[in-house]
């Protein structure tokens, strides 16, 4: 282990004692700051209105006699007096907190929203950010995450390079009163940074935050290339677009050219299996590590313990209790019919749940939109299936996220090709022809047969999803898929067409409609 690794380690010694800790005994964890977050939520509007007097209790560190069964009562009322709720309906609360009136949601001054598009609907989403949600969250997830990657790969020469991040933009709050901002979650972290976190990262500030992306990446471009970059983070869609500009700009054949001593990507926001191709062309060669962590906007709530298994550890002592949703319940929770719902101590692994958060940034059983499955219990293992409203059931197939990339990736890999970006949406029954999904696919290497890969990855969906299999049997209700094949770049013109370019934007990856498909064609 080289000296500074082992000084990281070190300083880091506690939290990968945590994280070692969180495998056997993840409750111990969210029965404390159950407590801890009831507790300092207690004197703010929102505590006030839902009377968490009535069942806070002061509480601090893991203690063992703040038992399960404390908990149960406790999380009873308070599941009856707090309604599990989307994003649309925190939206008074957040104007007000956007407007300057403190003490709302959390007991700290908000200066900072994280703006995050959406990937099921139009409307920005303006997420406050507490000193504590970053400090605790957001920087506390991304410390957990480096201290156990680092102690996993004791050779690792991160530290001995920089870290590349593209980062989005910020500007003044129109809403408040003066002092507040907001941008997308990745500029928010940039801008509160700790100093000796820009030691180790590039490009400059002032480059990592200017919101032209196009303008952004030619500077990184100019800066960067020159530089020992060992480690990168973001999207996985915008990074290649970074990568690929990279080596056009510098003439090379692929990354390690460029960067020699790079050897992690820390990825999230969407799949990265129809990606992973792609970047291994890139960057070719053994010692490449690809680490997904679950980072959004309202919390860090994840990330990948052993890059062997495809699953992401839930991190349980951050700032966040969990409840999930049963998605064969959702409707009735979401009506308020049904209040309580199971923790982590009742959850199975196999099932859908809609993932419910509390957090220190003053979100109260807020349903973030996101399907998980457990794919392990101790330690507690999840992979993110789908959005809750983003999903296609025209015909009973019922559709997730999970299953198209998993059979774009298989096929991929089957008929040695990669995509750069890609959309589904059903084409409705009409008369004389039962109906069928359209893709939309933008290939950065495509497959020689395109007719033998349309059918190859209709198979493959039914390989993953039973319900697509037994409409696509025989024809019954479902036809099979249909490929429309985009041009390079068309992406990426589209999302810069909607003010969506860069930063943490998401492409919509199912739609109910052909609304998205019809205006890539066009374009």
């Amino acid at each position: 282990m080289s000296l500074i690794n082992n000084i990281f380690t070190r300083f880091s010694r506690d939290l990968i004692k945590e994280v070692e800790m969180s495998h056997l005994c993840p409750m111990e964890y969210q029965v404390d700051w159950f407590n801890r977050l009831t507790w300092a939520g207690a004197d703010t509007a929102f505590g006030k209105e839902h009377n968490f007097s009535t069942f806070c209790v002061a509480g601090a560190g893991v203690d063992s006699a703040l038992s399960k069964k404390g908990l149960n009562h406790r999380l009873k009322a308070f599941q009856r007096e707090v309604p599990v709720r989307r994003y649309d309906d925190f939206v008074p609360y957040i104007e007000r907190v956007r407007r300057g009136e403190e003490f709302v949601l959390w007991n700290q001054k908000v200066q900072w929203f994280a703006r995050s598009s959406g990937t099921s609907s139009d409307r920005s989403k303006y997420i406050p950010i507490t000193p504590d949600s970053l400090n605790i969250n957001h920087y506390g997830g991304f410390r957990r995450m480096l201290a156990w990657y680092v102690a996993q790969h004791p050779s690792s020469g991160v530290f001995k390079g920089k870290a590349l991040t593209i980062g989005g933009s910020v500007q003044p709050d129109e809403m408040g009163s003066g002092g507040t901002m907001y941008g997308d979650l990745s500029a928010v972290l940039l801008m509160n940074s700790p100093f000796m976190a820009e030691i180790f990262r590039a490009p400059e500030k002032d480059i990592a935050l200017m919101s032209n992306f196009s303008e952004k990446v030619e500077k990184i471009c100019k800066e960067c290339t020159s530089m020992n970059i060992t480690n990168f983070s973001g999207v996985p869609s915008w990074n290649l677009v970074l990568l690929q500009r990279v080596l056009e700009c510098t003439g090379k054949k692929s990354i390690r050219e460029v960067w020699p001593s790079l050897e992690l990507f820390m990825h999230g926001g969407i799949g990265f299996e129809p990606y992973r191709e792609a970047f291994n062309k890139i960057i070719p060669g053994d010692g490449m590590h690809y680490l997904e962590n679950y980072n959004a906007s309202e919390g860090y709530f994840a990330f990948q313990d052993d890059l062997d298994i495809k699953s992401m550890l839930l991190t349980v002592n951050n700032g966040i209790f969990y409840e999930f949703i049963p998605m064969s319940i959702f409707d009735d929770v979401m009506s308020g019919k049904i209040r309580e719902i199971p923790t982590l101590a009742d959850v199975k692994t196999g099932e859908n749940y809609a993932m419910v958060i509390t957090t220190c940034g003053g979100l109260w059983r807020y349903m973030i939109g996101d399907c998980v499955q457990f794919e392990s219990l101790y330690p507690h293992r999840i992979r993110i299936t789908g959005r809750t409203q983003l999903y296609i059931n025209a015909f009973g197939e019922e559709l997730m996220i999970s299953n198209a990339e998993n059979a774009l990736a298989r096929t991929c890999n089957e008929c040695n090709c990669s995509v750069s970006d890609f959309t589904v949406a059903p084409v409705f029954m009409e008369l004389g022809r039962k109906g069928y999904h359209r893709w939309a696919i933008e290939f950065s290497n495509p497959p020689k047969d395109i007719e033998f890969f349309t059918s190859l990855l209709d198979r493959n969906i039914a390989h993953f999803n039973s319900d697509y299999a037994a409409k696509r049997l025989g024809n019954a209700t479902m036809e099979r898929l249909e490929i429309v094949s985009l041009p390079h770049g068309t992406f990426y013109k589209w999302m810069e067409s909607r003010g969506k370019a860069g930063g943490q934007n998401k492409v919509p990856r199912l739609y109910g409609n052909m609304k998205f498909i019809d205006e890539l064609v066009a374009l």
